[in-house]
């Protein structure tokens, strides 16, 4: 009778398990995207993973170098979450925008995730296709790296300044201002990327409009423009390549930490930050239509976290995550710690602020 109990007692325990499993899991298939993108519950971590277990996917499109650090978080997340088949794709901005946008107006969208600079928050023909979110991490990042809608949070940061050869300028005479490089000592010897919202010519053009206001940035181009600043159709680190070459003594525009690795090898080039230095947020994003959003929860999530964020430290990008410091070379460059402003340059002011800019840089360099 003892063993006739016993077992009538672990039958009923396997089928109260069954009944609470198949219950939660109706639960869970319940909720919708946006529920899921900002629940907060206890069980939070939990419920994640059970959705995502039965998802078994995940898709990140990100501007992320693909050796040096996309296929390493790759590999770290599928290691953490060996449920999860993580599938990444790279590209620009620009890129990862339109194909965004096809991908919805075709209704196919195959995304979950997307992380860089210029991505904001619309697509479709201007519909919103970003969701707002909140990670377990939003608490700990400071108030600016989160988009008032909560539709991006900052991953990694990128500063822009001033690059130049020191073989063909001494640091006591290189330009210290942006009103230095309309010095006609400079004539013919500057460059800057152009085609790019996040570099070269139209992010300064931004950001200087942010932070000046238009009449005063226009007064800027007008005087800068007998410089004859060459206007590279290349990335704003091919544009430190030149002028470690020789060929320019003058980069604007460019990634303020591009130099500084440069230099720790023995080139000749090195950084300057001007007033006001744009200070590029790149941002993870969720999609509202994303096919598995409960992996993409605990993508993003790992993307801001601690572990990831030390790669990126390691990778020589500056983390967002305040636990994390940026690598010790790359220090001085923080605006806060050189004493120079920086002027925040979010997602979404690359996408509504750019058109402007690149309307007024035109008129001045054609």
């Amino acid at each position: 009778m003892n063993g006739s109990g016993s077992m009538v007692g672990v039958g009923g325990l396997l089928a109260a398990a069954m009944f609470s499993a198949v219950l939660g899991a109706a639960r869970a298939e319940a909720f919708t995207n946006d529920e899921i993108f900002n629940y907060q519950g206890p069980d939070r971590d939990k419920v994640l993973e059970e959705g995502a277990r039965r998802e078994g996917s995940v898709v990140l499109y990100s501007t992320m170098i693909v050796n040096q650090v996309q296929r390493p978080i790759a590999e770290a997340f599928h290691k953490k979450y060996p449920f999860i088949d993580i599938k990444y794709w790279r590209g620009d901005n620009g890129e990862i925008l339109a194909k965004i946008d096809a991908e919805v107006q075709a209704n196919a969208l195959v995304a979950d995730v997307v992380e860089g600079s210029g991505v904001g928050g619309v697509g479709g023909g201007g519909a919103q296709v970003a969701a707002p979110f909140i990670s377990k991490y939003s608490a700990v990042l400071p108030a600016n790296y989160i988009a008032p809608d909560r539709t991006w949070i900052t991953t990694r940061l990128r500063y822009i300044a001033l690059g130049y050869n020191t073989r063909s300028i001494a640091a006591a005479d290189a330009p210290k201002t942006y009103q230095d490089l309309a010095d006609p000592r400079w004539k013919g010897k500057m460059a800057w990327a152009v085609g790019s919202a996040e570099s070269g010519a139209l992010v300064t053009v931004t950001a200087l409009r942010a932070a000046w206001g238009d009449a005063k940035t226009e007064d800027w181009l007008a005087k800068l423009a007998p410089q004859q600043v060459a206007p590279l159709a290349i990335s704003n680190r091919a544009v430190v390549d030149r002028m470690i070459a020789g060929e320019y003594a003058i980069g604007i525009g460019i990634s303020a930490h591009h130099p500084i690795i440069s230099a720790s090898e023995g080139a000749p080039v090195t950084s300057v930050l001007l007033d006001p230095v744009p200070a590029l947020s790149t941002a993870v994003q969720v999609l509202k239509g994303a096919k598995h959003p409960y992996a993409a929860m605990l993508l993003a999530d790992f993307l801001l976290s601690p572990e990831v964020q030390t790669m990126f430290q390691k990778a020589e990008y500056f983390p967002s995550n305040p636990e994390v410091q940026p690598a010790e070379m790359l220090k001085p460059i923080v605006p806060r710690n050189a004493g120079v402003p920086e002027i925040a340059i979010t997602p979404q002011m690359l996408l509504t602020d750019t058109p402007k800019s690149a309307a007024m840089f035109q008129k001045y360099f054609r």
